[in-house]
């Protein structure tokens, strides 16, 4: 009861710091200053203005059931089939329109965390890092004529930050060294976005690693991963419908995603996801998994 009772605080530790820094501030006077790029930086500076716009959704899930238990790879530890599940997803733009094309250039980092708050311990069986760099050019309606609305161009890393722990020049895959805990990829991807009224379709189409086989902690990951993926985005009143599936026909393997979300307070949202396949998270990238989770989003 206690650890979901701490979770329930993390809901609102934005809040609670974006309260406490009002009190501080709300005695700073701006009228009487001659400087203009100060008044301009400090204005900046009591509105919390730093840049950053979500990316992926922003939600913290404390409820999350899966029909099998995790496979562990650390003897000692021990995973049921609830846990709680994090996301942390921001963007900034960087620069504008180097090719008079309206386009825009963004850094992003995401982060997203399984926690077996459930467990004696209450660990964190895997956390996996995603920082980006990115353009996105955007198609006006003129000259669309299949609804198109932008195209992003991006480089990816994606890893789950542990250390590998094999000879090189001996290894085959990552999970069969139970003590090898790795998992990452870097690939380009491009997506291709477009709108049909409140339907939002998303094409996303990525390169294999770029790093050489013989080096990767998981060379057979696109037989699970696949190379694209389809997302759809549905808008109907209040509510936000998304249903996603990506995968390898040729291998038979891949994953779908249905997510749900209402808006509450604050910017707060009511958040329900359903996934099933492979690739939930890095570690589990090769493990079929099918989940339900309950909680509460702070972006879309």
């Amino acid at each position: 009861m206690i650890k979901i009772v701490f979770l329930a605080l993390l809901l609102n530790t934005g809040l609670l710091a974006l309260d406490n820094s009002t009190v501080d501030k709300e005695q700073i006077e701006l009228h009487e200053i001659p400087d203009k790029k100060a008044k301009e930086s400090m204005e900046n500076w009591l509105e919390g203005r730093f840049g950053l716009e979500p990316h992926y959704a922003n939600y913290i899930l404390p409820f999350g059931y899966t029909e099998q238990d995790y496979k562990s790879y650390v003897a000692s530890d021990i995973y049921g089939q609830k846990e709680a599940q994090l996301q942390v997803s921001f963007k900034i733009n960087i620069a504008n329109d180097f090719f008079g094309l309206g386009e825009k250039y963004y850094l992003a980092y995401s982060q997203r965390s399984f926690w077996q708050i459930y467990e004696h311990s209450s660990p964190f069986r895997e956390s996996n890092y995603n920082p980006e760099m990115f353009v996105v050019f955007p198609v006006t309606e003129d000259n669309s004529k299949l609804n198109l609305r932008s195209v992003t161009l991006a480089y990816s890393h994606l890893s789950n930050g542990q250390g590998q722990t094999h000879n090189e020049e001996l290894y085959t895959y990552a999970y069969e060294d139970p003590n090898n805990r790795s998992r990452g990829m870097d690939n380009l991807y491009v997506n291709f976005r477009f709108q049909n009224k409140t339907l939002i379709t998303d094409i996303k189409v990525w390169t294999p690693p770029i790093e050489k086989k013989e080096k990767s902690d998981n060379p057979d990951i696109m037989d699970y991963l696949g190379y694209a993926k389809l997302k759809f985005t549905y808008f109907w009143g209040n509510n936000m419908i998304s249903l996603m599936g990506r995968g390898n026909p040729k291998k038979g393997k891949g994953a779908a995603e249905v997510t749900y979300s209402y808006p509450l307070v604050n910017g707060s949202y009511f958040y329900a996801k359903v996934f099933s396949g492979y690739g939930e998270s890095l570690i589990d990238y090769n493990n079929h998994i099918t989940k339900f989770s309950l909680g509460f989003s702070f972006s879309r």
